[in-house]
């Protein structure tokens, strides 16, 4: 998990340096901006999905009211947003689906780290107003 201010990927993971660069980038503007914690999954989910999304979530701890998780699988075409309840008073359910619909244009079109940047910004965006 990409948790914060540290975008980490295993060895032949799906990104490059510069991807997890410009994901790092994402990830501290959107937590610097907002006051809130996003962080990033990219790997296998178990079913169902979102219950394992919540568990990921969960593991920010005292992060986790504030916490924004962005958890995606690609082999099994998952996108799962996941919103503490601090979060969820800036980044209501509605935001989480623009973003998601987003990302998931880009995914498709073979872009996982431009589609997760464009996410950040767009809720992060939103969380700042």
């Amino acid at each position: 998990m990409a948790a914060g201010r540290s975008a980490t990927a295993p060895p032949g993971g799906p990104f490059l340096p510069r991807q997890l660069w410009r994901i790092d980038g994402a990830l501290a503007a959107a937590d610097h901006e907002t006051g809130l914690t996003f962080s990033i999954y990219v790997g296998d989910l178990e079913e169902p999905t979102r219950t394992s999304a919540e568990r990921l979530h969960a593991q920010l701890g005292e992060h986790a009211d504030s916490g924004v998780l962005l958890a995606v699988s690609p082999n099994q075409r998952v996108l799962e947003i996941v919103t503490g309840s601090e979060a969820r008073r800036t980044l209501p359910d509605r935001i989480a689906a623009l973003a998601s619909l987003s990302m998931t244009a880009a995914f498709e079109g073979g872009d996982l780290a431009g589609g997760l940047v464009a996410g950040l910004r767009m809720l992060a965006d939103q969380a700042r107003r």
